[in-house]
């Protein structure tokens, strides 16, 4: 069996500097809070359990005082930080530069408009903790759209400002905003970008994996996609694979690969998500390597 792993699979820029700020903070030798698993990947948030990162809940982070606690590179709402001041809590920042930078857009957004003025929608998972972060940047009164569905929150005879989660397909991105546009027209307005702005938030890193996993799964018979099943980008860039390659398959680890896929295959591609590391990208690689 031929395999080759995807070169640009991995960790992007903010897991991986989240991990080595992480791993760092470790080394010191002091117990280390993360405030929700640090990666949606079960395997690594695994290795780092057993350096000494404690995962804890935001109901559990409320009842700890003089520690140390670090926010992952989904970021947070304004008030972790207040707890944290409150009961003497030590943050080690490790959000992502670009969630961060997100954040401060949503907040400028909400407050040049006059709070509320303008609608600040975002397109996002429910309850992802990104979502949850940059809703809190304007006190939740932002409007969440998850699916074309959830657009009758939104009144189109209003301005409109529009975000997304990092880590959504570009191409659901724009669709969303080609609806709402046709809904902006049918309320009257001709020029439907007079009312509607499109700001572009989504991660170049992920943006850009989307047609480089295209063409590399038609390369190959099979794909196997390395992925936490918790990982919103994961789901995301899987399909991306599915979508041009029938013979893709969803793993979180070795344990889930089934020996029958191979059959009559002679080559594969091993690829995962932004949250899926390399040395279980390499694990499975080895692995299909010797069926």
């Amino acid at each position: 069996m031929q395999v080759e792993i995807d070169k640009k699979s991995g960790f992007c820029f903010g897991v991986q500097n989240a991990v080595e700020i992480a791993e760092k903070a470790l080394l010191e030798g002091e117990k280390v809070y993360s405030l929700g698993p640090i990666v949606h990947n079960d395997m690594e948030v695994k290795r780092l359990s057993a350096m000494g990162l404690v995962c804890i809940n935001h109901d559990e982070f409320r009842e700890l005082r003089d520690c140390k606690v670090l926010i992952r590179a989904h970021g947070e709402p304004p008030e972790t930080y207040l707890t944290a001041q409150k009961n003497n809590i030590i943050i080690i920042e490790a959000t992502c530069p670009i969630v961060k930078k997100l954040q401060l857009r949503i907040k400028d957004s909400w407050t040049k408009n006059h709070e509320g003025k303008t609608q600040v929608v975002i397109f996002g998972k429910p309850a992802h903790a990104e979502v949850i972060g940059l809703l809190g940047q304007i006190g939740n009164n932002g409007i969440l759209v998850s699916r074309i569905e959830d657009l009758h929150k939104i009144d189109f005879t209003r301005p409109v400002s529009l975000f997304s989660q990092t880590t959504m397909s570009v191409r659901d991105y724009n669709m969303l905003a080609d609806t709402i546009r046709n809904k902006i027209r049918e309320n009257g307005e001709r020029n439907p970008d007079k009312l509607l702005k499109v700001n572009r938030t989504i991660c170049g890193q992920v943006s850009n994996r989307e047609p480089h996993l295209k063409d590399f799964s038609r390369n190959h018979d099979i794909i196997i996609f390395v992925s936490g099943y918790e990982s919103s980008n994961g789901k995301m860039l899987y399909q991306v694979c599915k979508s041009v390659n029938p013979h893709t398959y969803f793993v979180s680890s070795a344990a889930d690969l089934d020996m029958t896929w191979f059959k009559g295959k002679t080559s594969a591609g091993v690829c995962g998500a932004t949250s899926t590391p390399k040395w279980l990208i390499e694990n499975i690689r080895d692995i299909v390597s010797n069926i």
